[in-house]
């Protein structure tokens, strides 16, 4: 059983001003489900929710949930905050079995220095911050992480390059990206900036060789027609 235990208060009243009050006495509305059981209405204390999910595992984190005595293996399922003070508003706690698989989202972390990327300006872009695992409850890993020191430019890392521990699947596609390395937007356009202005350049030398052509051709043709018959008033 984990160490991470929450007291659960049963018999909490509904609706927004009874939450409200909860929050302000520093609890958190909840519910728990699942596993065969109805849902039952809780509140947890918050500096304990807190703790609880702040250790490695995140809000994967294993719970042991004293409600009305009994203890229920539970985690969290879902997390409701409030967009602008960002305080916990309302939790979703789902019970589990240590033997049964459970579906869950992962965290993916990538580590490592891309240098060949950065020697061309360019950036590894993280396309997939989470994988959808399926493991049972005390096997779920804390993160998932992958290298992404040898990657060049053009390069993807695809979820099928992600060294799942021993007991854990996902269905997801293994050809789906993880990471890309790509060229920047600014470097993009600071190369076209500069190819732009090497056109520009190139057409500036062409048009003025163009022009010093055209000027000496006056020149010889001028001089071509003062060398040639003489003047009328000359013969006879």
């Amino acid at each position: 059983m984990p160490d991470l235990i929450l007291t659960a208060e049963t018999g909490r009243p509904r609706g927004s001003r009874a939450s409200n009050r909860l929050r302000n006495e520093g609890k958190v509305p909840a519910v728990i489900y699942g596993h065969g059981e109805e849902s039952l209405p809780i509140a947890v204390n918050w500096r304990e929710l807190r703790a609880a999910l702040t250790t490695e595992a995140g809000t994967n984190a294993l719970l042991t949930l004293k409600v009305n005595g009994e203890e229920q293996l539970a985690l969290v399922r879902e997390l409701q905050r409030d967009p602008i003070k960002r305080r916990v508003d309302h939790i979703d706690f789902i019970r589990v079995n240590p033997n049964e698989a459970i579906t869950v989202e992962v965290p993916i972390h990538l580590h490592g220095e891309a240098e060949a990327v950065h020697r061309e300006d360019g950036m590894v872009e993280q396309v997939l911050n989470a994988l959808t695992v399926t493991t049972t409850p005390t096997n779920i890993p804390n993160e998932l992480t992958i290298d992404i020191s040898a990657m060049t430019i053009g390069d993807s890392v695809r979820v099928g390059d992600l060294a799942l521990p021993e007991g854990v699947t996902t269905e997801v596609d293994p050809e789906e990206p993880v990471a890309t390395a790509l060229i920047t937007r600014a470097t993009i356009e600071a190369e076209e900036e500069e190819a732009a202005a090497e056109a520009a350049e190139a057409m500036g030398e062409g048009e003025a060789a163009e022009g010093g052509e055209a000027a000496e051709v006056g020149e010889s043709g001028a001089g071509e027609d003062s060398g040639g018959a003489a003047p009328e008033g000359d013969a006879g």
